[in-house]
């Protein structure tokens, strides 16, 4: 089997969305905000999704903090992280914040069944608007020491990390969903601007999700879709050995090597353990149509890890903490 993870449009599962969820090659759901009404329907919709599935099934969403937190009633409002560095200057306050942060998004998201969000980012705010005050702060050592942080907080909570958008989409203008941006800067810069935060973390990190973005004095494929990228640099320089998301493939960055069939292919040969698939249900129900390669033996471990690794409350159970209360000073 292959390793897909797919979008639904509702709250609630449809006829097709359960046999979706049961065909072999999907092992992962990511929800959006358009998938929430309230907490009770979101825990119920988990585990409808994990019963229609009928086997290891990762729930995934993006739920960073600021502008990107897909469910707001109910939830703790996360402040975006470049907020961290601004509103916290001593140095232990704001390790202090971005762990209890990292805690906090992870506990929650947890508290209701879903494994995991895609974060850290990991990107430095540079002239990208697409990412700005998601990323920790404009300079890699400040990403560094505040994402390592939040990420401590995660794995406090049970949560595994994941480092995106490898490696960096901050210095591109364009908008990887709607653009297929093109960074033009020279080897070394990158390396020496973007690439720090992956390398210094890299052990930390239990996923990672590339960039769609073309970096074109380095190779003439996306990201996402490069060996050089996913292999040489990540897997053999970084000794990266968690699991590799591709970005959504039905995104407008990715279009540029071809369908979705394509897209998949050239995702899983460049070392892609798990691609995405969101916002085109006729993509994914072509792509699964298909015959896909199959899941080697060591994607099947990094994935496993991805999961809850321990037993975690109700978000009504989670609100009760002596922890939770203390952490709502950190919030905005």
């Amino acid at each position: 089997m292959a390793q897909v993870m797919i979008d639904i449009a509702g709250t609630e599962l449809t006829t097709q969305d359960r046999e979706l969820l049961a065909h072999p090659d999907v092992n992962g759901l990511i929800l959006f905000t358009r998938n929430y009404v309230s907490i009770s329907q979101l825990e119920a919709l988990c585990a409808d999704a994990r019963e229609a599935a009928g086997k290891p099934l990762m729930i995934a969403v993006d739920h960073e903090g600021g502008r990107v937190q897909r469910f707001r009633q109910g939830f703790s409002a996360i402040p975006a992280m470049g907020r961290i560095a601004q509103v916290y200057t001593d140095t232990d306050q704001r390790a202090t914040a971005a762990r209890e942060l990292g805690w906090l998004m992870a506990a929650e998201v947890q508290a209701v069944g879903i494994d995991i969000s895609f974060a850290p980012v990991l990107d430095i705010n540079d002239v990208s608007e697409v990412i700005g005050d998601r990323a920790f702060s404009n300079n890699a050592a400040g990403v560094t020491s505040i994402a390592a942080e939040f990420i401590a907080g995660m794995h406090e909570a049970g949560m595994a990390a994941t480092g995106k958008h490898f490696p960096g989409h901050g210095s591109v203008v364009a908008d990887s969903h709607i653009a297929i941006p093109v960074d033009d800067r020279d080897k070394q810069t990158i390396f020496d601007v973007d690439i720090p935060p992956f390398r210094e973390l890299s052990k930390k990190l239990q996923g990672i999700m590339p960039a769609h973005v073309v970096y074109s004095a380095v190779d003439e494929m996306p990201a996402g879709f490069s060996n050089y990228w996913l292999q040489t640099v990540l897997r053999e320089q970084l000794g990266f050995d968690g699991m590799i998301f591709s970005d959504d493939l039905s995104m407008h960055g990715a279009t540029v090597v071809g369908d979705m069939k394509a897209r998949s292919d050239a995702a899983f040969n460049a070392g892609c353990d798990m691609v995405l698939v969101c916002n085109d249900r006729a993509g994914a129900n072509a792509l699964l149509a298909q015959s896909l390669p199959d899941t080697s033996g060591e994607s099947r471990q990094r994935f496993e890890r991805m999961l809850m690794s321990k037993p975690v409350l109700t978000l009504q159970e989670l609100q009760k903490t002596e922890r939770w209360q203390q952490v709502q000073r950190f919030l905005d």
